[in-house]
């Protein structure tokens, strides 16, 4: 397409000649970069990731709070942590954010099917209210769905931590809009294997133990799937020492 001027003709500006889309930010009007350019559907600034979102559930850990929507873990949703073997940090990750939730809200911390008793004195001085932790064992996967759903909509719970086994999308998705539904964050720990099928849930990170896992010390994660952004690198938090233990060394039967 060609423009044609004539002597007379007053010089167009170049955001006038050029779509907008096609000039780089520097030459565009800052109302074009605000109202026009960012906000079409498939462009996406890592800097706005959390303009758009309800503020989230500050994690402890700075680093991934700026990697999250809501700069934080989401209040509500179904969350997936993915992980090879147990023990490896991943209650530890969650210990800030679930003190804040048991000393801010009068609700339960629901763990379902936890394949170790949580350490009670753990939980206390990573400041974990004990009388807000509630802990079933459902003994069928169907049992616990039905757990699940009317745990997530009952709104009687803050979080609900759980470790299903085989799951598919369609429960997951089930899941999603009952934690909609109660406004309680749904946290499922599922194997790292789950990472290569889709998933209904708002948000999944893989993590990987490191060399000090044993130790407690640190953990390396990676975002796999949020809303508003891309998977991130992998991101390595290390932990205070206000979570000594979790787990007891030795498995425990609920029968």
């Amino acid at each position: 397409m060609y423009t044609i001027m004539s002597h007379h003709s007053k010089t167009p500006r170049l955001e006038e000649l050029l779509p907008e889309a096609l000039l780089p930010e520097e030459l565009l009007p800052k109302e074009l970069v605000h109202d026009k350019l960012w906000q079409r559907a498939g462009l996406w600034r890592a800097s706005s990731i959390n303009s758009s979102f309800t503020k989230g559930v500050p994690t402890g850990f700075k680093i991934l709070d700026e990697h999250l929507p809501g700069q934080g873990w989401p209040a509500d949703g179904v969350t997936e942590l993915l992980h090879e073997q147990y023990g490896i940090g991943e209650l530890r990750l969650l210990a800030p954010a679930l003190a804040r939730l048991s000393q801010e809200q009068n609700r339960w911390l629901l763990w379902v099917s936890p394949p170790y008793i949580p350490y009670p004195p753990a939980l206390l001085n990573a400041g974990i209210n004990l009388t807000s932790v509630l802990i079933v064992k459902p003994k069928t996967l169907a049992d616990t769905l039905w757990v699940l759903e009317k745990a997530l909509t009952s709104k009687s719970c803050s979080a609900v931590l759980a470790w299903p086994g085989d799951i598919n999308a369609k429960q997951i998705r089930r899941l999603q809009v009952a934690s909609k539904k109660g406004s309680s964050w749904s946290i499922l720990f599922r194997p790292r294997s789950a990472a290569q099928h889709a998933s209904p849930a708002e948000l999944r990170i893989q993590l990987y133990a490191t060399p000090s896992s044993h130790t407690h010390t640190s953990i390396n994660l990676k975002i796999l799937k949020r809303r508003g952004g891309w998977a991130s690198e992998v991101i390595k938090l290390h932990f205070s020492d206000s979570l000594n233990r979790v787990t007891p060394d030795f498995q425990v039967s609920f029968k």
